[in-house]
């Protein structure tokens, strides 16, 4: 083949890695039955410039079924002809790096973007055109900040307060649409509203256990039992408790294995659905680790492949991160070597929006306030911030209303979201194992969340509750129209 130069036949995957780091050549034929081959292997070899053309046994589905989900896209037999050699290196020569990693990412994939800081109106769920009424407009979820030009936020928080700015306070939200009473079929075939491809909401905080297991493990069977399917991945390699939470055994942790068999390019849709089985109707749990000391099983390649998986297995995935955001300046360095937080830092990136849980004493507020900012600097989804256990015994009375107060000053904060503290309930729930929707159906705490999983995931709203919004916004026009 004419313009072709073999640079180097490596003998196995450590001088295929040298060479690459060495910047000789640029494209790299790998075998299906390498040794060694695998995920972190095939993304450093991109990191590289590299391009990557699989060889397997002709005939032989599963080698080629693997190379696929190491996201190898180019791959040929091994008795292919020399047209068809030079056609794959003609058409991988003409594929950038970037756009292959556009391609495996997929036609739907949103352009990443980092967060990039704290402006004032910046925290607000994404808002809903009261004009949408047709099918793409139902299925065409934003994430926060990516809203329509017009869209119109308002807040709904009811709090006993003069001053103005409290009612800019909570995650204003207009509500869904009569696009919303569309049946669009979900990702997992299920006859169900939601977008094509389904969201990734991070459900982060600051250190101090502000309440970030409780609001994820409440928002999930929020939504599960409104019908959407959930998947909660708990990826705190610090302290992940969501099996403890929901009373589920924890000897096999399912995110190791699932990262395990997203390493060596074994995970597909059945065996994650195997790792992740349902706990309740709807809801899919993917157990984490029982002991902090086995954060390296969770890489960031094999995390994120496991992420961007499940967006095809349910209508919405759900992550509970550790409060850690350091980057480990020691190891900066060492771009191959495993890194204490890249398993927050991998779901912050992956998301669409997160879900930043912070307490509601002086000292929590405080490292919300700093936690922010510091999530601020990594690539992320848009927060979306919760004030979780309020109560008047820790800040005074009308605590919500002395809580946004202090976050607008301090913070520039317009969109907040409280949570009630309910100790008695989340108790007896933990004692039950169970959620606190199964457990406290009517506890405040359950109410307050319910109205997140409204705004973060408006068609899973249930019908009487969107009559009852799009009446509320009838009425608010016809006010408007009035006055005008």
């Amino acid at each position: 083949m004419p313009d072709v130069t073999v640079g180097r036949r490596c003998a196995d995957v450590a001088e295929l890695l040298s060479v690459a780091d060495a910047g000789v050549g640029d494209t790299a034929v790998v075998s299906s039955d390498l040794r060694g081959l695998d995920l972190t292997v095939v993304n450093r070899l991109r990191s590289n410039r590299i391009r990557v053309i699989g060889v397997h046994p002709p005939d032989d589905e599963g080698a080629e079924r693997r190379l696929r989900q190491l996201t190898v896209t180019a791959t040929l037999p091994a008795d292919a002809g020399a047209d068809r050699w030079a056609e794959c290196l003609a058409d991988t020569t003409g594929a950038s790096a970037d756009e292959l990693e556009a391609a495996l990412a997929g036609p739907d994939a949103p352009e990443p973007s980092a967060h990039a800081g704290p402006p004032t109106d910046a925290y607000a769920v994404p808002p809903v055109s009261a004009d949408a009424s047709s099918h793409e407009e139902a299925a065409s979820w934003r994430p926060a900040g990516a809203a329509r030009s017009g869209a119109a936020t308002v807040g709904d928080l009811d709090i006993d307060s003069s001053d103005p700015r409290d009612v800019a306070a909570p995650c204003g939200v207009d509500g869904p649409s009569d696009a919303d009473d569309l049946n669009d079929r979900g990702p997992s075939g299920r006859g169900t509203r939601g977008p094509s491809r389904a969201p990734v909401i991070a459900v982060w905080g600051p250190t101090g256990a502000p309440g970030r297991t409780t609001i994820a493990t409440t928002l999930a069977a929020e939504l599960a039992g409104r019908g959407t399917e959930v998947l909660l991945v708990d990826a705190d390699t610090y302290g992940g408790c969501v099996a403890q939470a929901l009373g589920l055994l924890d000897e096999a942790p399912g995110i190791a294995a699932a990262c395990r068999a997203a390493e060596q390019g074994l995970l597909d849709l059945p065996a994650l659905s195997r790792i992740a089985p349902e706990v309740v109707s709807g809801l899919r749990v993917l157990t984490g680790l029982p002991k902090a000391e086995r954060w390296p099983e969770v890489r960031a390649a094999a995390l994120e492949r496991v992420l961007e998986l499940s967006r095809s297995l349910v209508q919405v995935v759900l992550v509970d991160c550790g409060f850690c955001l350091e980057d480990d300046e020691e190891l900066s360095y060492d771009t191959v070597a495993p890194r204490r937080n890249e398993a927050t830092l991998t779901s912050l990136a992956a998301s669409d929006l997160v879900v930043a849980v912070g307490g509601a004493d002086p000292i929590a507020l405080q490292r919300l306030v700093r936690g922010l900012q510091e999530l601020g600097t990594v690539p992320s989804g848009q927060p979306v911030p919760v004030v979780n256990r309020v109560r008047a015994a820790a800040v005074g009375s009308r605590p919500e209303s002395r809580i946004a107060d202090s976050l607008l000053r301090f913070a520039g904060l317009t969109s907040v979201r409280f949570v009630p503290e309910d100790a008695a309930a989340l108790d007896g729930a933990l004692l039950a194992g169970r959620s606190l929707v199964e457990h406290a159906p009517e506890s405040p705490v359950r109410h307050a969340v319910a109205d997140l999983a409204t705004a973060l995931v408006p068609w899973s709203a249930p019908a009487d509750r969107r009559r009852e919004r799009r009446s509320r916004r009838t009425t608010r026009r016809a006010s408007v129209a009035a006055g005008a």
